[in-house]
């Protein structure tokens, strides 16, 4: 069998050319996703499938004061009449206007399970209820049976359907939109309504208000859910340009736990979330990032919401700081997040991204238009009704010879065009005279015509003075939003809170005190200050770090984790970093290569690390060489270094900068040496003054030979005037009782030797001398082989920190060390084996408003078991060599 197959007709073959008509077929169809489905009316703040469910909803009655109806029923209606598509894309937009958690103000009241915050689905259509609220007729319905909007044919023709409703409020700003078209898409957040017609009735009594002016009115979106909105700039974007991200917060409180048979915690209670932030969404992130140890401090999280409110409750383990912890929250979970704000909506069927002014420009113009028509109409039918009444009076003014005209009529036709001819009547006065009852024929009755008419004379005359003046359009407008926000309008929710809405880097952490202890070969590391529990004086300490053979410690400080840490080399340059930047390592940890945290040079020697919390003009950088120079700079010039680092200071050939402290111009400073000299002298202008970052300095101290510079320490000006109080005090006074005492009165200079004594000296021992001068002695040696190794500072109640080349690190109470002389040798502060010597020590700094140590610190010894602290329980192992 063979099949004919019938050539082509060729008058159905059409020539097109593909990129035409690809281009002409996607824009109909981007236009139509555009205009008739995705984005909404700027005049009503509404979309196609809303405005056809209210319609609906009105066209079947279902008003405030009416029993509710299914919603099958609704969706049904809307379905057959106005919108063909699928009875979900209804519903969810029918359930969506009646959920107080969406809209700013719900424009259908819902009976019945129309979920929740949590993203419940709704329960089914034929389980709901709804009717529309009384805001929605009053300010969207009203008045639609007034030729006020256009109606054009549904989708059969069968139907009309208005092309927008009448709105008498700015509904767009009010409750918001959402929507995704074709190349473009709106996001446009709820405000508050009483503050929008506050808006609108500023611009009427000022068409050239700008859109920061209108904020005085509208200070920002007021979302249903509450929650906060910081800083006002994301507010000042969206209203200026149409495009803007405001930074929604939500509310959190830190509350005390109390329960029974457990110590107190604390907890964060979430009350108010973020808008269109799922609850339960949020409770499974915060679960998976502790399960991940993203988040640290967390014990429980539990929802404890009911029909009261919402209240989600996150409780802090014992140790945990929960202000930091919200601060992660903030960062990590949708508790704080942003809402992208697009003004986009359609104007004449064009979409354009609107400004706040613009939004409300608009509405008005189309409200100015809806009231003209609406007066029109108005108009129209006073006016057929007063000619009416009209004929009515002529025919009671010639009551006899119309009755006997319509008497001697043969029909009705005959009857009505002898009325018009005779009586100059139009044939719609004449019909109304020939249905006129008998009833209205007596007295009363043609009163009642009479004020009638009267009363729509003045009514004709009151809507011919509306559409001649804009004036009264105008103020016709101020009285019906002024009476809709008053039945209405219901306080703010959103609050908007001043301040920078980014979250630093700083608020994520917890400013607490850190042990940083970098080795001769560059690693660095960062330990919680209490990674050292407190031990008495002559034990052994703690492994501070896992030591290569070759490697030992170089530097060591303690500082707080906000802290910027300055890093200085031999070269002269400075490098900075924060402290918490510093990665957190165990006591056996070798720590990270420093070359992994700043750009130091290979070539280069880390030799002097200091932390600062705050860049003072009033406060300086010393400075201090290998060869002895030394000099003071601003430490306020040293605000912004470069990831590269700045010259710190200007080094001749073979000089090394070694240390670096701070002080102020009112400061002394004393400057050890390795064979236990030293020279105290004052950082005044005179002795010091302020040098620029590239320069050298003046001579310090002369050495003897063999002799090498090893620190420096600062003393605060307040020291030298208490010490001089002092001073002067023991002069006044022959007891040498009450001069011994004076001398324990404190602070002293802690020296310390490689050897692991040291001793307290009270400062005034150190007496003032001029630069570049040999100095005093400062302290002598037990063994011939030890070195001065540190002098520093302390007061009662600090503790002190020593580390040895091996990464030993001992943690005790100053108070514990001996108060000696400068002569004197020292106690044994640490037993260090043959290969240990100390290398540095650190004194533990104070948190801010932090009181000095209690005298009931807990002290342990070389096997980590309590000792007594007493002064009786201090094994004091040296004798005081007398003065020289």
């Amino acid at each position: 069998m063979t099949y004919s197959q019938e050539p082509p007709n060729e008058e159905r073959i059409i020539p097109t050319d593909l990129r035409n008509e690809m281009q002409r077929s996607y824009l109909e169809y981007a236009m139509s996703v555009i205009v008739g489905r995705a984005l909404p009316d700027a005049r009503d703040g509404l979309k196609p499938v809303h405005r056809r469910i209210l319609y609906a909803m009105h066209e079947l009655g279902l008003t405030h004061d009416r029993p509710f109806r299914k919603c099958a029923r609704v969706v049904g209606e809307v379905l057959g009449k106005y919108h063909p598509h699928g009875d979900t894309a209804v519903y969810d937009a029918l359930v969506r206007m009646a959920q107080d958690f969406s809209m700013r103000v719900p424009l259908i009241d819902g009976h019945g399970n129309f979920g929740s915050i949590d993203n419940d689905p709704p329960a089914a259509m034929r389980y709901t209820e709804s009717r529309l609220t009384p805001l929605t007729g009053a300010s969207l319905l009203a008045d639609i049976e007034m030729e006020t909007v256009d109606f054009a044919d549904n989708f059969d023709g069968s139907q009309q359907e208005p092309v927008v409703m009448p709105s008498r409020i700015p509904q767009l700003l009010v409750n918001g939109s959402a929507g995704i078209a074709v190349g473009m898409a709106t996001n446009i957040p709820p405000h508050n309504l009483g503050e929008v017609i506050d808006g609108l009735i500023a611009m009427i009594e000022n068409p050239e208000i700008t859109d920061l002016e209108l904020m005085q009115y509208i200070p920002g979106p007021d979302f249903p859910t509450g929650a906060l909105i910081i800083g006002k700039g994301g507010n000042r974007d969206t209203y200026t340009t149409g495009r803007g991200s405001v930074t929604m917060r939500g509310v959190a409180n830190i509350e005390t736990i109390e329960a029974p048979g457990r110590p107190d915690r604390d907890a964060i209670i979430v009350t108010e979330l973020p808008y269109q932030t799922n609850k339960a969404a949020l409770i499974e992130k915060i679960a998976d990032l502790v399960n991940d140890k993203k988040i640290d401090g967390i014990a429980d999280i539990r929802d404890e919401s009911d029909r009261d409110g919402m209240r989600i409750v996150i409780e802090m383990k014992r140790d945990a700081y929960a202000r930091v912890v919200l601060n992660n929250l903030y960062k990590q979970t949708p508790i704080q997040t942003n809402f992208g704000a697009n003004m986009l909506a359609l104007v004449n069927n064009e979409p354009q991204l609107l400004t706040l002014s613009g939004f409300l420009k608009t509405f008005l113009d189309f409200r100015i238009e809806a009231i003209t028509r609406r007066t029109q109409f108005l108009l129209r039918k006073a006016e057929a009704r007063d000619h009416l009444l009209m004929g009515l009076l002529t025919a009671l003014a010639n009551l006899d010879a119309i009755i006997a005209l319509i008497r001697g009529s043969a029909d009705v036709s005959i009857a009505k065009d002898e009325l018009i001819e005779t009586y100059g009547l139009s044939a719609v006065q004449a019909d109304a005279i020939l249905q006129m009852q008998l009833r209205r024929l007596t007295a009363l009755e043609a009163e009642k015509i009479e004020r009638e008419h009267q009363e729509l004379l003045a009514q004709i005359t009151d809507y011919r003075d509306i559409l001649d003046r804009r004036e009264r359009i105008l103020e016709i407008i101020v009285n019906e939003v002024t009476a809709i926000k008053e039945a209405h309008s219901t306080p703010r929710r959103t609050r908007i809170e001043m301040g920078d809405n980014e979250l630093m880097d700083e608020d994520l952490i917890a400013n607490e005190k850190s042990v940083i202890l970098i080795t001769e070969q560059g690693y660095v590391k960062r330990m919680p200050v209490d990674t050292f529990g407190a031990q008495s004086r002559n034990t052994r300490g703690k492994a501070g770090a896992k030591m290569k053979d070759d490697d030992a410690v170089d530097h060591f400080l303690t500082v707080h984790d906000h802290d910027v840490v300055m890093v200085f080399s031999d070269r002269g340059v400075v490098y900075a970093l924060k402290a918490y930047q510093i990665p957190t390592c165990s006591r056996t940890a070798r720590g990270t290569p420093m070359v992994q945290l700043i750009n130091v040079g290979n070539d280069e020697k880390i030799t002097s690390v200091i932390g600062v919390s705050e860049f003072n003009e009033e406060v300086y950088l010393v400075m201090l060489t290998q060869r002895g120079f030394i000099k003071k700079t601003s430490l306020a010039k040293f605000s912004n270094i470069r990831s590269n680092g700045i010259i710190a200071i200007s080094l001749e050939d073979e000089d090394l900068l070694r240390w670096v402290s701070l002080a102020t111009a009112n400061d002394s400073i004393i400057i050890g040496s390795s064979q236990g000299r030293s020279i105290h002298f004052r950082v005044d202008n005179e002795q010091l003054r302020p040098l620029g970052r590239a320069t050298r300095g003046v001579r310090s101290m002369n050495l003897r030979e063999g002799d090498s510079l090893i620190g420096m320490a600062i003393i605060s000006s307040q020291i030298l005037a208490d010490q001089a109080a002092l001073m002067d005090a023991d002069s006044d006074d022959d007891s040498d009782e009450e001069v011994n005492d004076s001398k324990k009165q404190g602070p002293w200079m802690l020296v310390v030797t490689s050897g692991g004594y040291g001793k307290r000296v009270p400062v005034n021992m150190f007496r003032l001398q001029k630069r570049g001068g040999m100095g005093i002695i400062a302290t002598k040696f037990r063994k011939k082989k030890d070195t001065l190794v540190g002098l520093t500072m302390v007061t009662d109640g600090e503790e002190l920190m020593i580390v040895t080349n091996r990464s030993i690190i001992i943690r005790q109470l100053t108070d514990a060390i001996s108060i000696q002389s400068r002569p004197a040798s020292g106690v044994r502060l640490q037993r260090l084996d043959d290969e240990n010597e100390i290398v540095a020590i650190a004194v533990v700094p104070l948190a801010d408003g932090e009181e000095d140590l209690d005298d009931d610190l807990e002290v342990l010894d070389a096997d980590g078991n309590p000792v007594a602290t007493d002064d009786d329980a201090v094994d004091v192992e040296s004798e005081a060599v007398e003065e020289e």
